[in-house]
């Protein structure tokens, strides 16, 4: 069969699995497609790779299309996120120094106790340096949101320093940070190599987190529909691979080789399996969803989702509410999603949007195409964010 070449970028995170699996099982060239996938050392790399034409798709923050389309960052090109690729996945990490600090108060959080880990890090008093892999991501959307819902909410609070995700675990071990909020594997990496510990998940905060999603330059969407199509198959079919725990150990073998992640099989299985490590003296902490790809609509590009993504930013940059995340909503392609996908059988929402933060419970939903039960997705605030009324 013949295929047609497609450049790809990643960062080395777990969560770049979908695009790892699509080339080396097959599923990429089941759509006709030659995968090129190349590794970028930091997320503003990676985006101008992007945006300059060096490449066609990447795994991408899912902050990043909508800060673009907002104006923000100082790159006027139009990004379009074709589908999600990966929800949750992050953790947030504290230096062994803030670990004995905090301890001295009181025994430290349980690791999914959002509420008492905020309410620890406000009790401070001071300044908290903060890394995070780029600006906009969700790593800093859901700091920002749940530290100024603790009390960290006036400008001296926070001292957030940008980080690339490799580089996190050798930043809080040289005291260049008290904390973190990163992807996996590199909160773990931090634990393994002592200098740090993990206080809370990611999930905690906000319980199904658009984290990555699969990124392509508006113009070149336009232009290319099919290869599109091509690629997102690919990746949903990679995704559903990836759904099932029977084909774990294979995925985490295939991360650890040394052009994809080059970290040990068994450090990589924490964050498929939701078995958590915080320090390491601790027993494997269970985290639900520490990591989805499949199930509860997880590929779904939500517009909600990027909505609630373009109000957060609005809040924080001065801009109008209402047209943020109506621009926002603009960027998270749902349509493209359904044409391409429906042929293969998936599973699509009716709506192409939901009150964000409403589910307490798996809940059934209308859908085309078969059942289709979502997951929780409540912020750890209790608070609901209806699209309908974004002000």
């Amino acid at each position: 069969m013949r295929t047609l070449p497609l450049s790809v970028g990643f960062m080395p995170l777990v969560d770049a699995a979908p695009l790892i699996v699509a080339h080396e099982l097959g599923f990429a060239e089941e759509e006709g497609l030659a995968l090129n996938l190349q590794s970028a050392p930091s997320w503003s790399t990676l985006r101008d790779r992007l945006v300059l034409g060096q490449i066609e798709a990447a795994h991408m923050l899912a902050p990043v299309p909508v800060a673009m389309a907002l104006g923000l960052g100082g790159v006027p090109t139009k990004l379009d996120a074709l589908c999600v690729l990966s929800v949750n996945g992050n953790s947030i990490g504290i230096s062994n120094g803030l670990a004995a600090e905090l301890s001295a108060k009181h025994p430290l959080p349980d690791f999914l106790d959002a509420t008492l880990a905020g309410q620890a890090l406000a009790n401070l008093g001071r300044t908290l340096r903060v890394g995070v892999p780029f600006p906009f991501s969700m790593h800093a959307e859901l700091l920002h949101y749940w530290l100024a819902s603790s009390g960290l909410n006036t400008p001296e609070a926070l001292d957030m320093r940008i980080i690339p995700p490799p580089l996190m675990a050798q930043a809080i071990a040289a005291d260049e940070i008290d904390a973190f909020c990163v992807g996996e594997p590199w909160g773990s990496i931090t634990v393994e190599q002592g200098g740090g510990r993990l206080l809370l998940a990611g999930a905690a905060i906000w319980n199904f987190t658009p984290e990555k999603v699969l990124a392509v330059r508006r113009d070149w969407a336009q232009a290319e529909d099919d290869l599109n199509g091509r690629l997102m198959r690919a990746v949903w079919k990679a995704g559903r691979w990836l759904a099932d725990p029977a084909k774990r150990s294979t995925a985490s073998d295939i991360l650890a080789w040394p052009e994809y992640l080059d970290v040990s099989a068994e450090i990589l299985d924490r964050a498929l399996s939701g078995q958590m490590l915080t320090h390491q003296s601790a027993a494997n902490h269970c985290v639900p969803r520490m990591l989805e790809f499949f199930d509860s609509a997880a590929t779904f590009p939500w517009k909600s989702q990027a909505a609630w993504i373009g109000t957060r930013m609005a809040a924080r940059f001065g801009l109008d509410r209402a047209q943020s995340a109506a621009t926002a909503a603009s960027v998270f392609r749902s349509d493209l999603y359904r044409r391409h996908l429906a042929p293969l059988g998936a599973v699509l929402p009716a709506a192409s949007e939901k009150c964000e933060g409403a589910l307490a419970h798996p809940t059934a939903m209308k859908a085309t195409n078969g059942p289709l039960t979502l997951g929780p997705d409540r912020f750890f605030d209790g608070r609901i964010f209806d699209p309908a009324h974004p002000e």
